[in-house]
């Protein structure tokens, strides 16, 4: 009689939330107290016994030799958990703030693997979601599933027509497994964050919710069709992605079927390499899509572990899974390329801007202490050689700052963080003498150059312009590295830049080239032709004619009176 309540009994059930909604999820438990407790006493008892270990550590003075173990030993307990503390775990993993190092180690890897579900309680659930007999979807499905997650498993299906397919199902009872564990969750954050050292920026029941209401997207299974159709869009012109197609038709909420696809785990080397794939293609795919998804798209996969990433027989790169996708705005998406300028040409005080930008840094924090930390640590990184260089080196360093100054991980940047550390393990995996920057920068730079909006045109002079002084230097690497490649066009780029040249936009920009070609009373002729030599090729006579006539023709009268001297 004590597990419900009259007001409780007309509570909506969880399993029939379709967006996660915390207030009606705590209505729903605070008076399902046998149900609640049986769970906290699972969860306490666990965790119970694994505190007591690191207590009898402490007494025992075997902290730093048994780290490596506990850190193990609780991602087993998260594993053991179940769904939502494997999610847990797995968004922890992108915590530096929050978890030390050893602990972060072994949260990457965490095993999103659990025992399957029965066939027949899948079957079922196709049935029901879909409303139709199992023979009357598929000419055949495989007995028992070849993949199964946290979240779902998966079935490799032939429909009537003949198409191979992917078909994912839920688990049973997913959504109230999940709900029970976020109430209990946000009941303890309460506690928690008054007893540990957090710094978030912002309260931790907050951060419970905004996990919830993640996790609830990514076990929405019309939700991911319409992300994988958003994604295939994104890269519609690039021949080079696939993304499979959806079968709208077999898909709701707890069901999703799929083109199937043929490939290799980037992380099965031998297969590829077995069938003459060429790994540092595949390596720029991955860090070229992944960067266009960041930096032009701004819609972006943050979960692009080796089950969710294929080396297609015909080299071409397969996404799949898009339950966990993100999305970026324009300031924050130039913020990101300008920071990563900044971190090439060592502009330390730069990044600690672009870092306020980001919500990295509150504003009001006093940058002067932390610009020489931030140099320390990332000089370091850029300093090694290529084979010892990796993303994940500069984060685990950077995790230190963390305790020392007052960073914070916003939540969107933490999928950020995972999914480039995940995607240059996979390229590691691939070539260990990858380095993340030099494919990177090359992009990078080429989109600063190219780019036709007037925030991005703003982007790149705050980049060429430091302390009132034009960076000659930095401009003639810019377009060293964008050419690196051989498909970089200088034209387009040379014609934006005398369009906003002879803007209303770029008046300050003029005034500023020409204090930058007579700077300290020299003509700076050598910088000119350092850069000449470098656009020779590209630029003929007969083009660079062609260029200043269309900009000049373009221009109305009165626009060419206003940048004439006056």
């Amino acid at each position: 009689m004590f597990n419900a309540s009259p007001s409780a009994a007309s509570a909506q059930h969880p399993r029939e939330f379709t967006v996660y909604d915390p207030i009606a999820n705590a209505r729903y438990y605070r008076w399902r107290f046998f149900t609640v407790f049986a769970r906290a006493i699972q969860i306490v008892w666990l965790f119970g016994h694994f505190a007591i270990q690191l207590q009898f550590d402490r007494w025992s003075g075997q902290v730093e030799k048994n780290t490596q173990q506990r850190a193990k030993q609780f991602s087993a307990i998260l594993t053991n958990l179940g769904p939502a503390s494997i999610k847990i775990g797995q968004a922890l993993s992108t915590r530096p703030d929050l978890v030390p190092q050893d602990y972060l180690d072994e949260l990457v890897i965490l095993q999103d693997q659990l025992p399957s579900f029965s066939s027949k309680v899948a079957f079922q659930i196709i049935e029901d979601e879909l409303g139709r007999s199992l023979g009357s979807i598929y000419a055949e499905i495989s007995p028992e599933p070849i993949a199964a997650a946290s979240l779902g498993q998966v079935y490799k299906a032939t429909l009537h027509n003949g198409d191979r397919v992917a078909v994912k199902v839920q688990r049973p009872e997913l959504r109230k497994r999940l709900n029970l564990d976020l109430y209990l969750l946000r009941l303890a954050s309460g506690w928690l964050e008054r007893v540990l050292p957090l710094k978030l920026g912002h309260s931790l029941t907050l951060v419970v919710d905004e996990f919830g209401a993640k996790l609830y997207e990514e076990i929405d299974y019309l939700n991911e069709a319409r992300n994988a159709e958003k994604f295939a869009a994104n890269f519609f012109d690039d021949p080079e992605i696939k993304v499979p197609q959806i079968y709208w038709a077999y898909t709701n909420r707890r069901v999703i079927t799929m083109e199937w696809i043929d490939g290799y785990k980037l992380t099965d080397t031998a297969s590829i390499q077995a069938a003459g794939l060429d790994v540092n293609n595949l390596i720029r795919l991955g860090v070229t899509s992944g960067l266009r998804q960041l930096l032009e798209h701004g819609f972006f996969h943050a979960d692009p572990h080796p089950g969710n990433l294929f080396a297609m027989p015909d080299g071409r790169m397969a996404y799949i899974d898009f339950g966990m996708m993100d999305q970026l705005d324009e300031p924050v998406k130039e913020t990101i390329a300008s920071a990563v300028v900044q971190l090439i040409n060592n502009d330390y005080q730069g990044l600690a801007d672009d870092f306020v930008s980001l919500g990295f840094l509150t504003p009001d924090v006093d940058l002067v202490p932390i610009v020489p930390a931030l140099q320390k640590v990332l000089g370091q990184g850029l300093g090694q050689s290529v084979a010892n260089f990796n993303f994940k080196t500069i984060t685990d360093e950077f995790s230190d700052l963390m305790y020392e100054y007052p960073f914070r991980i916003p939540a969107k940047f933490a999928l950020i963080i995972r999914s480039i550390v995940t995607q240059e393990g996979v390229a590691l995996s691939l070539n260990p003498n990858f380095k993340i920057v030099e494919v990177s920068y090359p992009y990078v730079s080429r989109r600063l150059l190219t780019e036709e909006s007037p925030a991005m045109r703003r982007r790149l002079v705050e980049v060429l312009f430091k302390g009132g002084k034009f960076q000659w230097e930095r401009l003639e690497n810019m377009i060293a590295i964008a050419q690196s490649e051989g498909n970089f066009d200088i034209v387009p780029t040379a014609k934006m830049g005398l369009q906003y040249l002879l803007s209303d936009e770029g008046r300050y920009l003029r005034h500023q080239l020409l204090n930058a070609l007579t700077e300290n009373d020299t003509l700076h002729t050598d910088e000119l032709q350092r850069i000449w030599q470098l656009v020779k090729d590209d630029l003929p006579p007969q083009r660079m004619f062609g260029v200043a006539f269309d900009t000049l023709r373009q221009m109305s009268a009165l626009q060419m009176t206003a940048i004439l001297p006056g």
